[in-house]
């Protein structure tokens, strides 16, 4: 990664810094097609002009953020390796070792689900339009009962 250095210099804490490191390190030795860049400040990689995982540092974790549709797809598999989670990143405890593997699975799943993707970022599904339908066939529902 090109800008690492740079963005890498700009972490304080040496451990943080390290772990930063090894890990965009690791990306770009596993997944060799993946484009490094840095936006909004932060290291993130790319597959034919799509987002695929971004990282940023906070005080206690290494935040990993791979959209929305990554977290729901892993979320199960998150909890189990004893990591927590919001609805858009995932949280590394800077005093935890890193789940390759997961980390592996997320990013390969990215690249897989945006093959066809043509936008920076996932398209969000209409989830009113959705809730709605839902909430109209359960009413019905019930009043055919």
């Amino acid at each position: 990664m090109d800008v690492s250095a740079d963005y890498l210099a700009t972490i304080d804490n040496p451990q943080h810094r390290a772990r930063m490191e090894e890990v965009l390190a690791w990306v770009t030795g596993k997944f060799p097609d993946l484009m490094p860049k840095l936006a909004w400040n932060q290291p993130m990689f790319t597959d034919h002009g799509t987002f695929i995982i971004g990282f940023s540092v906070a005080k206690h974790h290494l935040a990993v953020a791979p959209e929305r549709e990554g977290i729901i797809h892993f979320s199960d598999e998150i909890v189990q390796a004893g990591y927590n989670h919001s609805q858009q990143l995932l949280r590394l405890p800077w005093d935890r070792p890193v789940d390759f593997a997961l980390l592996e699975k997320i990013i390969a799943f990215n690249i897989s689900d945006k093959a066809d993707c043509s936008t920076f970022w996932r398209k969000q599904k209409n989830r009113l339009v959705l809730r709605k339908a839902f909430w109209f066939i359960i009413s019905t529902w019930r009043e055919v009962i």
